[in-house]
Formats: C-alpha cells, sequence, structure tokens
C-alpha cells in the first residue's frame, strides 16, 4: 500500500498565502501525492502549479459551513471547474439535513454534480455535528443525488474523523461510493488506520509526516 497516493495535501487556513500554496503543491508532486485541497481563490494558481504533474486539484465550495446558497455553491464549483479543478469537495447543508429538509439537501448536491459532469464530487458531512442516523441518512441522499465520495469533515468543526465514523459510513452507501476521511489525521499510524476501516482518500496538511513516518 503506497500511503501517499492516498493523500489530498491539504492547505485551507484562512491566513494562507499565495506562496504557502506554491509551496504546498510542490510538495504534492515531490512526495507523488494524489491531490491537492485548496479554497477557490487558489484553485487557478494551484492549477497552473500541478498542471505538468500527475497531481489532481480539489477544490472546496460552501466552506467550511455549508450554509451558502445552492446558487452560491452551483457558481462557486463552476468557477472551480473553468479554472481547472478536478475535483470539488463540497460542504452539505448542515443546518437544512438535521431540520429534515432532505430533498433540498439532495437537490442542492445534484445540482453541483450537474454542472461539474463527470468530476469528482465529494461531499462533507461535517460528521461532528450528526447524529449516527443523520450520518447515514446524509450518505444515502449523497448517494442518491450522484457524488462521489462521502467525506467526513471540514477540519474547522469541533472534531475530525473517527474510524467509528468510518466504519458506518461504509455501511451506508454502495460499493461504487467512495470515503474520505479528513480532520486530525498526523501520523502514518492512524493514517493506516483510517486505510483499513474503509477510507479511500485521506484528507490532511500532515501528509509529508505521514509519508516519512
Amino acid at each position: 500500500m503506497k500511503l501517499n497516493h492516498y493523500i489530498d495535501h491539504t492547505l485551507l487556513k484562512p491566513e494562507a498565502s499565495p506562496q504557502a500554496i506554491i509551496k504546498l503543491c510542490q510538495e504534492a508532486i515531490d512526495y507523488e501525492f494524489y491531490a491537492v485541497c485548496v479554497s477557490g481563490c487558489y484553485a487557478y494558481l494551484a492549477a497552473e502549479q500541478v498542471r505538468q504533474s500527475n497531481v489532481k486539484l480539489a477544490v472546496t465550495v460552501g466552506f467550511p459551513l455549508g450554509s451558502s446558497t445552492s446558487e452560491a455553491k452551483v457558481q462557486e464549483a463552476k468557477i472551480a471547474i473553468k479554472q481547472g479543478a478536478d475535483e470539488i469537495d463540497m460542504v452539505l447543508n448542515i443546518g437544512f439535513l438535521k431540520a429534515g429538509l432532505t430533498e433540498e439537501v439532495e437537490e442542492e448536491i445534484r445540482s453541483v454534480k450537474s454542472v461539474i459532469g463527470d468530476r469528482i464530487l465529494k461531499v462533507i458531512l461535517e460528521t461532528c455535528y450528526l447524529s449516527n442516523s443523520e450520518m447515514v441518512k446524509a450518505c444515502m441522499i449523497s448517494e442518491k443525488a450522484g457524488a462521489d465520495f462521502v467525506k467526513t469533515s471540514t477540519g474547522f468543526g469541533t472534531a475530525g474523523a473517527s474510524i467509528e465514523h468510518i466504519k458506518l459510513m461504509k455501511q451506508s452507501i454502495g460499493g461504487n461510493m467512495k470515503i474520505k476521511a479528513s480532520g486530525g489525521i498526523r501520523d502514518t499510524k492512524t493514517a493506516l488506520e483510517f486505510v483499513n476501516a474503509g477510507a479511500d482518500r485521506i484528507g490532511t496538511s500532515s501528509g509529508i509526516q505521514i509519508v516519512s513516518g
């Protein structure tokens, strides 16, 4: 197992500078990480850096709260793809989900997927705010709406990924859907535990540390 091929090398801090994004992309190329994950304002810059490499570009949408309008999320996704994104990591509307507005949540995910075509859509559930039954529901809605991945966390909630949540998510999706674990994964041992529990991708800012062991 090559752990580097599981890693989305991530920099989403609000104070992230253009120089830091360039460094992130160079590290991803050097360590052969699967992707870099950046905020929308850096989509074009990151796309320029990784263009000649095998590293994919993932860009966040509706991040980190998930509470922007569906129209805004759709526009964000459109712009990110136009600027070179290969994947979109969107935060679902957590408040709507908890209020039982499942049709609205599903429609939003479907709308974003429809404008990005065959590119990968990851739906961030922010599991720290959800009960187990809400998590199961979020997984089912995401799958029904055509998303490719469900993802645990933004890294900005009250807690990150947990092995229990990965196992629950795994049980709640079909064979074609994948899981991204993110939030608090900072060493080799932890990363391996998540992969063994069913994570197909690891979102982390500690990628170098993880692969250097």
